[in-house]
């Protein structure tokens, strides 16, 4: 197969930590072609997507004890070739949020790809569908009780009623912005003002988990089924436990509450096009489903003697093939 990924720049990717490295490494063990470009290299021609594509070999990571060692270059990398899209097998869209102005225009890129000829994981119709807090909440047997608004009062309601809540911005990224809501704060009126822009962009606020102090659970779903998963820990004076946040990851089983939440988003998930996502869990709640760039396989198979970066090339095998 012929892959490429639409990546952040590759001299910034850790790969002892990063998914889309991982399954560019598995593909190239695999024996498959790899391309890696950028949003801004995607271009519109004769009504066809095409980009400004780099052939890619990546020298597969060393597991040591406690963690993954890389070679040094970890990557070698071909000169820049201008090839039409729809000649990959696949392409994966693994930019990392923000979704900003440049990432809704990739997406619309994308969308001139004949995908009865090239899969396109996610699909990009499929990311502008789901924010990746919004999208949680058609599932409604599975989340916390929740609110979206830009409205001061309505929030504050909101907290008064449950005592304490967590804001979270529709937007951001990596635990960024979001604050813990005590109906006590004698700072309350400016946090939601600062939030909200003074009430004109509206913001998620959920009833707090104590739960959260065991542990933020991502899972990782491919095509619906959940393939593994990991906790994630808060570091000392914080309560975000997500990883870029300073928290830590430890191992984990799935649940059969867990499960129960899967199957409730296997087949929205695949409706919309959304093969590879990762979903956050507290206390059995579902929180988030992230469909971006999902990462953490890199920790389970630390954790779990697992390669989940070739389990997804294989599915891409598997898809195309019967395609």
């Amino acid at each position: 197969m012929k892959l490429a990924f639409i990546i952040d720049p590759i001299h910034k990717l850790d790969p002892s930590h990063d998914t889309s490295v991982a399954m560019m490494e598995a593909a190239c063990v695999l024996g498959h072609e790899v391309w890696i470009t950028q949003a801004s290299q995607l271009s519109v021609v004769d009504s066809t997507a095409w980009a400004h594509l780099q052939r890619v070999e990546i020298i597969p990571v060393e597991f040591v004890e406690g963690g993954y060692k890389a070679a040094n270059p970890w990557y070698k990398l071909s000169d820049k070739t201008n090839i039409c899209l729809e000649t990959m097998d696949a392409v994966f869209m693994r930019t990392d949020p923000p979704v900003n102005d440049v990432y809704l225009y990739a997406t619309y890129i994308l969308d001139y790809i004949d995908q009865s000829k090239t899969l396109v994981i996610n699909s990009p119709k499929g990311i502008r569908d789901a924010n990746e807090k919004m999208y949680a909440l058609q599932f409604t047997e599975a989340i916390p009780e929740t609110i979206v608004s830009a409205d001061k009062h309505l929030i504050r309601q909101f907290v008064e009623k449950k005592g304490a809540a967590i804001l979270k911005p529709l937007g951001n990224k990596a635990g960024e912005g979001i604050l813990f809501l005590d109906k006590s704060d004698r700072n309350f009126n400016s946090i939601v003002e600062l939030s909200t822009n003074i009430g004109r962009v509206p913001v998620m606020v959920q009833t707090f988990l104590p739960e959260a102090k065991q542990g933020d659970k991502r899972i990782i779903l491919l095509d619906g089924e959940p393939v593994g998963a990991l906790n994630r820990l808060s570091a000392p004076g914080e309560f975000r436990n997500n990883m870029a946040a300073g928290g830590t990851v430890a191992q984990t089983e799935i649940t059969p509450r867990e499960r129960e939440i899967c199957n409730q988003l296997a087949k929205t998930l695949q409706e919309s096009g959304l093969i590879f996502v990762g979903i956050d869990v507290i206390g059995g709640y579902l929180t988030e489903v992230n469909v971006t760039s999902p990462t953490g396989i890199r920790e389970i198979d630390r954790f779990s003697h697992t390669n989940l970066g070739q389990k997804v090339i294989q599915w891409v095998e598997g898809a195309t093939k019967n395609s």
